[in-house]
């Protein structure tokens, strides 16, 4: 058979796609306008259902400030997924560091330059923890994390005492704990330098996953990990080096909660591991690892912030507002799924 001909039978092959199937491989070939179409559609229909009190400059900068902490740990849970795991413990980790640098700051004492280090420290060990015992043991990361999570969370109340450090005491003491709290207003817009600091962090993880050796090798290890290891790839060292990384990311949304909220508290963000889940797969990264964006995890902050702020602008109850994401999350990995679906 001559290449014009097996050229024209495949011309053929790509003329009897339908619609649908044609809409399947470009969503395969760029998963990260999953998102994207989504956050279009649910602006669209919600700047239609709660009139023009959505598209205001304020709310729609107040949902950018709402879903900043989430943003923070979308990004430790996305580095995570991709390598076909998973972190219960993100959030744990972020208030046990938020905990350890207050603490350092305002009970002892301890100069706000040394303290807020500790905190991305005790972050990044966490993290490590995870990675070593997912890489020495062998154990599955959702065991694992489920496990520390309940460990991270165990410390924090131990070593806090159950007690929050007030507004108040941080201003008087180390005001510098909540600098990323300082708002700055554009027209009548209203952003945090957290907010600022979130978007600069996905574009930085973004260039190291699609720039860097290192970023190749996680999307490497998270398609197939015994074919990275034949390829030369150190994978438990390039997985701890996820976790520590993760970690530190979370000690870094540590010090921006403690500006987003004000105060520290042991048992804020006692949830939040689920809503950094709930982001990246919204945002396309598959849960079975080695496919997604970055940028994805952004966006699907971003469509849970707008689902929150529609749905409450609509007068919708709050039950209703978490009926709403539950369904939204079951689409995503349904869609995810018809993706992964496509025929070569």
């Amino acid at each position: 058979m001559s290449a014009n001909t097996v050229s024209d039978s495949h011309a053929q092959f790509e003329t009897r796609r339908g619609p649908l199937q044609q809409i399947q491989h470009f969503l395969h070939g760029a998963p990260a306008m999953v998102p994207v179409i989504i956050l279009i559609v649910s602006v669209a229909a919600f700047g239609f259902i709660a009139g023009e009190r959505f598209f205001t400059a304020f709310n729609l900068s107040l949902i950018i400030q709402q879903v900043t902490i989430i943003g923070f740990l979308a990004c430790a849970q996305t580095l995570i997924i991709l390598t076909a795991g998973i972190d219960l413990s993100v959030a744990a980790i972020m208030v046990l560091a938020s905990v350890v640098a207050g603490k350092f700051a305002v009970v002892m004492g301890v100069p706000a330059f040394v303290a807020i280090p500790a905190g991305f420290l005790i972050g990044t060990l966490c993290g490590m923890i995870n990675g070593l015992l997912v890489t020495t043991l062998r154990l599955p990361p959702f065991i694992v994390t489920l496990g520390t999570w309940n460990i991270f969370f165990a410390l924090n109340i131990w070593y806090s005492g159950s007690q929050s450090i007030r507004s108040q005491d941080i201003d008087k003491i180390a005001p510098a704990l909540k600098f990323f709290g300082e708002r700055v207003s554009v027209g009548g817009a209203v952003f945090t330098y957290g907010s600022f600091l979130m978007v600069g962090l996905f574009i930085v993880l973004w260039y190291m996953l699609n720039n860097t050796a290192w970023g190749r090798h996680v999307y490497a290890v998270g398609d197939d990990k015994e074919a990275a290891e034949l390829a030369g790839i150190r994978t438990d060292r390039l997985l701890i080096s996820v976790y520590a990384l993760a970690g530190f990311i979370c000690g870094l949304g540590a010090w921006v909660s403690i500006g987003r909220v004000g105060s520290v508290s042991p048992q804020s963000f006692y949830d939040a591991n689920l809503d950094s889940i709930t982001a990246v797969v919204i945002g396309g990264t598959s849960l079975f690892g080695g496919r997604g964006s970055i940028l994805g995890a952004l966006f699907g902050a971003l469509i849970v912030g707008v689902f929150s702020s529609g749905l409450k602008l609509a007068g919708v109850d709050v039950l209703w507002q978490r009926f709403a994401i539950g369904c939204l999350i079951i689409l995503a990995v349904g869609i995810d799924q018809w993706i992964r679906r496509v025929s070569a």
